[in-house]
């Protein structure tokens, strides 16, 4: 298993979906299941930040008076 944090978004969704459904298929053992489970965990966590982290950056795009994008400002802890 890898660490997640240099992982994006999408490769961390599709790890994620690929353990729920070896979960959901019920072919794995139980000590196999509580390490996909806590992968899973571990995953989902990193998907919340990553998602966190876009918002933030959303957020902080800035406008003109006309209401056109003129930019970003960076988000706190980015």
């Amino acid at each position: 298993m890898t660490v997640t944090e240099n992982m994006s978004f999408e490769e961390a969704m599709k790890e994620l979906e690929a353990t729920v459904g070896r979960l959901e298929h019920g072919e794995a053992s139980l000590e196999e299941s509580i390490k996909l489970y806590e992968r899973g965990a571990l995953l989902r966590a990193h998907c919340d930040q990553r998602l966190r982290e876009a918002e933030e950056r959303v957020e902080k795009i800035t406008l003109a008076a006309n209401g056109q994008p003129t930019g970003t400002a960076p988000a706190e802890g980015l």
